[in-house]
């Protein structure tokens, strides 16, 4: 029986695609699969999706490395994150550097990458779409 897994499922009210495209150019994220609610084998419930949506993503699935994420438009316009961040951890100082200059483009700093006791870099920012981020280079073991 295979172990239970937890994996980010982030709702992009309406730019999920744009999401995707711009997590492959700043961290090689790869998606593996898209379905548009256009293409669901059953219909939307009247009413559940604002105008326009049909060709939105309805979920899509996307690796940062070893790790799985889960993705869609969801079904409200603008949605927010809040109380949740990804934590994006490198080998090397270098790596970190260009995640965070990548990742942090059209966003925000909270804080700039710096050493820490933890870690040789790490630091914290909010990307275009609201999604906090901490970038790290993993401690040397």
């Amino acid at each position: 029986m295979a172990a239970p897994t937890v994996q980010p499922y982030l709702s992009f009210g309406g730019r999920c695609q744009e999401a995707l495209d711009f997590y492959s150019k700043a961290v090689g994220a790869k998606t593996e699969m898209v379905m548009h609610f256009k293409d669901s084998p059953e219909p939307t419930p009247p009413g559940m999706l604002p105008p326009g949506y049909e060709s939105k993503v309805m979920h899509a699935t996307f690796q940062i490395g070893d790790s799985t994420l889960h993705a869609s438009d969801g079904c409200d316009v603008g949605a927010t994150f809040s109380g949740i961040t990804l934590n994006y951890s490198v080998e090397t100082e270098a790596e970190a550097d260009l995640a965070f200059a990548a990742l942090v483009e059209g966003g925000t700093v909270k804080m700039p990458l710096a050493k820490t006791f933890w870690s040789p870099k790490f630091g914290m920012l909010t990307d275009r779409f609201g999604l906090d981020w901490m970038v790290m280079v993993r401690p040397a073991r």
